[in-house]
């Protein structure tokens, strides 16, 4: 029975998005470890060059890129005579800034990556799947698409738009085999933060800003080796939970992954507006 799982697994193809570290790295080599036939897609070709040498399939994949996803799909039906049963689209990052500090160039190219690539991936392995009768779409959102935070403005309103596009796809594929499941983390050890310091510099205008004495604080946390967040969990969480939406027959609309997205997915629930506002700005 369990070489018969295997030889299935195997037969089971996988683009995962996102792969250089933290969640998509860790997913792709447990996914591996699983039996499964893994694409781990990076947005570097030295990452890819690593990836390799730890034995995993890699290649360049730009959510920022028509013509990079377009390469990215034709290279894995060439390799699986034309199947993908799963895809994990992992592969974001977070601006920080005040909502009033983000020019147009921020917000576009933090929906380009978190949400528009995404969406263009998404339809380009959707036919795949319709002809197979089956597929997994396993989309990687965050308990900031459930609650928002201050100075979080442009990555809450992309994971929120990625909700309701995928709310909206699962309702349209029902009854077609093809299953699609939101993940929602909260703090996971990851190179987040470091990334996201990169984009903060890169858009906001920190001097010159009302804001700036948070975001003097602000530039603390992201730069902080060894920032402790409360609740923070391993990678692993996640991989625990892709690999449930990859395998129920039944896999479920949203996984909560950490403490934090119990617990405020629940207080958005039962709080006022006004109350919840007051625990979220404490935070």
């Amino acid at each position: 029975m369990f070489k018969k799982r295997q030889l299935l697994k195997s037969s089971r193809a996988i683009l995962i998005t996102g792969c250089s570290s933290g969640i998509g790295y860790c997913v792709a080599h447990g996914l591996k470890n699983q039996g499964y036939s893994v694409f781990a897609t990076v947005r570097q070709p030295k990452d890819v060059a690593r990836l390799q040498e730890e034995g995993l399939e890699s290649f360049v994949l730009d959510l920022n890129d028509s013509l990079s996803i377009h390469e990215a799909v034709q290279t894995v039906l060439e390799r699986t005579q034309g199947r993908l049963y799963g895809l994990f689209n992992n592969g974001a990052y977070g601006q920080a800034g005040a909502v009033e500090d983000l020019s147009r160039d921020a917000l576009r190219q933090q929906f380009e990556t978190n949400l528009l690539g995404t969406h263009e991936l998404t339809c380009k392995v959707l036919p795949i799947m319709r002809r197979q009768g089956e597929g997994r779409i396993i989309q990687n959102s965050s308990v900031l698409g459930i609650v928002t935070l201050a100075y979080r403005g442009a990555y809450n309103a992309s994971k929120f738009a990625l909700e309701g596009l995928t709310d909206t796809l699962r309702l349209e594929l029902a009854n077609t085999g093809i299953f699609v499941s939101l993940i929602e983390p909260g703090p996971i050890e990851s190179k987040f933060r470091a990334n996201s310091y990169v984009s903060f510099k890169r858009y906001i205008d920190a001097e010159h800003s009302i804001h700036r004495k948070k975001y003097t604080q602000m530039e603390q946390r992201l730069l902080a080796k060894e920032a402790v967040v409360p609740f923070t969990l391993p990678p692993e969480a996640v991989l625990k939970r892709v690999i449930h939406a990859l395998e129920s027959k039944r896999p479920q609309p949203r996984y909560y992954v950490t403490f934090p997205t119990y617990l405020l997915a629940s207080l958005k629930r039962l709080l006022p507006h006004r109350t919840l506002d007051w625990v979220l700005r404490r935070l």
